[in-house]
């Protein structure tokens, strides 16, 4: 079996590059707002980049090198020219400079420990500019918590590998601990001789209401303004598949 180099950040993305729902309702948020725009934990670049092509001036933010290096040799200088990237911690970042809007997509927000989110939400609120938004999308923890214990392993697609070409075969499978939802993505490269290689990411989701995550965000001095279920702006039910909360910088 040949190893390839560091597999992730192209798996992540091949990925994650198909999953563009999202995509229409961060640029709605950005003509409304203007740039700078900053993403927190931007990744390979999924959402930062549609951002910079659309031609907004973006900053984005991540704690893993691998995804960003993956971002900057994966695009053109124009697009590069649009796009800063920062490695940092989203409980430790400090870019001197304030932004009308920040996003944190991509269920992040719910994969961080309480201390880790409640100083990311400080944080945000500094680098926000005087009537800046703050938008976050995470898994409905509602419709999570009404899901049996345990979800049996699922194939959902094969894809290509990104960089030998075989097929590489993507399932999950979950299961529920205390007030966490585990999820585990298992990426299976499939070699001509029959050998497999497995690859498996943990996703760990904080099951707490919404309502928790609407007080820690007033606390860190914003003010939720607005809550949906999903990228059409459909009102958010204790049923949808999503909780994407917009706040504004509180104005002293």
């Amino acid at each position: 079996m040949r190893r390839l180099e560091d597999p992730i950040p192209h798996i992540f993305h091949a990925h994650h590059i198909q999953q563009n729902e999202d995509i229409p309702f961060w640029l709605e948020l950005a003509s409304e707002q203007g740039d700078p725009i900053l993403e927190l934990g931007c990744g390979t670049g999924r959402v930062l980049v549609s951002l910079a092509q659309a031609g907004y001036r973006t900053f984005g933010l991540d704690r893993e090198a691998g995804m960003l290096a993956f971002l900057r040799d994966n695009h053109s200088p124009d697009i590069l020219s649009r796009v800063h990237v920062f490695l940092a911690d989203l409980a430790a970042f400090h870019l001197g400079r304030q932004f009308p809007l920040i996003l944190l997509p991509c269920n992040t927000l719910s994969t961080l420990s309480v201390k880790t989110r409640r100083e990311s939400l400080e944080l945000i609120n500094q680098h926000l500019s005087a009537g800046g938004l703050f938008a976050a999308s995470l898994p409905n923890p509602d419709q999570l918590a009404s899901l049996p214990i345990y979800g049996e392993t699922e194939v959902e697609e094969t894809i290509n590998h990104p960089l030998s070409g075989n097929p590489l075969q993507i399932s999950s499978e979950w299961e529920k601990t205390g007030n966490n939802f585990l999820l585990r993505w298992h990426y299976d490269h499939l070699y001509p001789d029959g050998q497999v290689e497995r690859l498996t990411i943990e996703t760990c989701h904080d099951l707490m209401p919404a309502e928790t995550y609407l007080a820690e965000i007033r606390a860190a001095g914003m003010i939720p303004r607005a809550l949906f279920g999903d990228y059409d702006r459909s009102d958010y039910k204790s049923t949808s598949p999503h909780l994407i909360v917009i706040s504004q910088k509180i104005l002293i």
